[in-house]
């Protein structure tokens, strides 16, 4: 690549900071390390003066909702008030731009503003895995990866984090080779740096110091059946081995047994969705495997130390 590249970072309010600062230091070293203006930035908010994040700092910004002039690549970043902070403004300004033929990306959360714009029906992305649930709830035409980003859709997106940083070194990469990518990343002191598909989360297999292939298929069953839950005979049953069995096996590594845990799986499930959605309290108990809403009710008291009403409530 020749010339030097044009980013446009939208910042929404509250945005994540760290996610910001992995975004744009990388541009900046990189410029450091060759010599040479390689890339050049702009920094927008909603009303073209500041953003402030959610650790409370404020970023000056260079503009509004104005056009960005073809930047080569317009990137939204937000953080966890996303759902009340994307305004029908900011919705119309990206589609102006999407009309207009500017690239877009997101950050982090900024997957949901761009979600929600209409952008991301079919597309590859990379969202924090605190945000999967949401997603596949209110955006069930998105194509959900667990990876740290996504780079081979025409909208990419970062899962947030030092994985803003990971996209940006796979960009410098792939626009000036990967020597200039791995002198960045030594300025930077990050000697993990990550390809797309490494996964965002620490594995079950890593924190546990374990690797039960029994156990493994017994989780994933438990996650694709959250919705309709089946029994620990049954998983026991398809896994080839005994009930008695897999709760040795929940016991020995897990501390925990698969009914236990199971039920944990569908409860931190409801209060993502109840944290994070309109949804009707009925809604996220069918959603999470309830029959009725007093036993989901009853069951997310007992765990939580608080109703579900009383959860999103407070949740602000």
């Amino acid at each position: 690549m020749t010339g030097t590249a044009h980013y446009t970072f939208f910042l929404l309010r509250e945005f994540t900071h760290l996610a910001f600062s992995c975004a744009v230091e990388p541009l900046r070293i990189a410029n450091y390390v060759s010599g040479r203006p390689l890339y050049r930035w702009t920094l927008a908010s909603e009303d073209g003066h500041s953003a402030t994040c959610s650790n409370g700092s404020v970023t000056l910004t260079d503009q509004g909702l104005e056009p960005t002039r073809h930047a080569d690549r317009l990137f939204v970043i937000s953080g966890t008030n996303v759902q009340n902070l994307t305004s029908a403004p900011v919705l119309a300004w990206l589609r102006r731009e999407r009309a207009a033929g500017t690239p877009l990306g997101a950050i982090c959360s900024g997957a949901y503003v761009l979600a929600k714009a209409g952008f991301l029906d079919d597309v590859e992305t990379a969202v924090h895995w605190a945000w999967h649930d949401l997603f596949t709830e209110e955006f069930p035409d998105v194509r959900l990866v667990r990876n740290v980003f996504a780079a081979r859709e025409k909208i990419i997106t970062a899962s947030g984090g030092t994985a803003a940083a990971d996209l940006m070194l796979h960009l410098i990469g792939r626009d000036h080779g990967k020597n200039l990518a791995t002198e960045v990343a030594d300025q930077m002191v990050y000697n993990a740096v990550r390809e797309g598909t490494a996964a965002q989360r620490v594995s079950i297999q890593s924190r546990h110091g374990m690797r039960n292939q029994h156990l493994m298929r017994a989780i994933a069953m438990m996650e694709k059946t959250i919705e309709t839950p089946i029994s620990p005979s049954l998983i026991a049953e398809d896994l080839g081995i005994s009930t008695r069995q897999l709760e040795r096996l929940f016991g020995r590594y897990l501390n925990s047994t698969p009914k236990h845990y199971f039920m944990e799986m569908r409860l931190h499930r409801a209060q993502n969705l109840l944290l994070q959605t309109e949804q009707s309290i009925t809604e996220i108990a069918m959603a999470c495997g309830f029959q009725t809403t007093s036993h989901f009710s009853r069951v997310f008291r007992a765990h939580f130390g608080t109703s579900p009403v009383q959860k999103r409530v407070t949740r602000g």
